[in-house]
């Protein structure tokens, strides 16, 4: 199963990269056993990993990725945002072209990790550091218009409410992620993203709000898709996590883990800012 971020599709937990293919049906012997059928791929590199025929040698770089890891790592990669939007919000406000600049080098530096066979922290932070560059100045250049005072703070608390919303859905089985639920979360950010593209692209070459999808009604409702895609999106990611731990993940997948969590928190942001800067407008 791909996951629908962008990192996690790439690379991390999926068998197309030689990982682990959460898609097969769970064997019997309950939640202790391996989460799902076939061999586990980490049980012959990890000694930590289910299946492992030896005694396990404790050592840093073959203890498996445990919860916590991913608790630390996240929190760590996030942290990083928030001091990069501190600095954008204070120092970058209305210099839009270094925010773009900021915005355009995280692209960059995401994709070379999501290329990586193995996480690199130096990637991951240094995109966390650009991406909240960008964030913070364009959220204080949004802030300074008439009408957005406080929309950025909305935007911040708004997806703190739905990362709790989600994780609680998930954890009480509420949201099941399923082969089917990816299938369907897949098709609909794909449609998402290419109405976006077309959108952009009325909007450079045509003028005005394009098709209309940032604006008025229309944008209102585009608006809710994005949060709601996001937040299936976090779903897919746990679950991502979640079996990973159970599998016995090197304990470096962590940041991979980390770096997927906060392109979706990222994703979730931007959207609900966008969608309280319609409803205020």
């Amino acid at each position: 199963m791909r996951s629908s971020n962008p990192v996690f599709s790439r690379r991390g937990f999926s068998r197309g990269s030689g990982y682990a293919d959460f898609t097969a049906p769970p064997q019997a012997g309950g939640p202790t056993a391996t989460p799902y059928a076939g061999a586990n791929p980490y049980a012959g590199t990890n000694p930590y990993a289910t299946e492992a025929p030896q005694a396990p040698q404790y050592t840093p770089q073959t203890r498996p990725m445990t919860m916590d890891d991913v608790v630390l790592r996240t929190g760590l990669t996030l942290g990083t945002v928030i001091v990069g939007a501190t600095v954008g919000w204070l120092f970058l406000t209305g210099q839009l072209a270094f925010a773009i600049g900021a915005g355009l080098a995280a692209t960059v530096l995401g994709f070379i990790q999501s290329f990586k066979r193995k996480p690199v922290p130096a990637l991951i932070l240094g995109y966390a550091a650009l991406e909240g560059v960008f964030l913070g100045a364009l959220s204080g250049f949004i802030n300074d218009l008439p009408k957005m005072n406080g929309a950025p703070m909305q935007a911040v608390l708004g997806t703190m409410a739905v990362f709790v919303a989600m994780l609680v859905a998930y954890k009480t089985r509420i949201v099941r992620v399923t082969a089917r639920f990816t299938r369907f979360v897949m098709i609909a950010a794909l449609g998402f993203v290419m109405l976006s593209l077309v959108n952009l692209l009325f909007m450079v070459f045509g003028g005005g709000d394009g098709l209309g999808f940032r604006s008025g009604g229309l944008g209102i409702l585009f608006g809710v898709v994005g949060v709601v895609l996001g937040a299936l999106f976090l779903a897919m990611d746990f679950k991502q996590v979640e079996d990973g731990v159970a599998y016995g993940a090197p304990r470096e997948e962590s940041w991979l883990a980390a770096f997927g969590l906060t392109t979706t928190l990222v994703w979730i942001y931007w959207e609900m800012l966008r969608l309280i800067s319609i409803l205020r407008d």
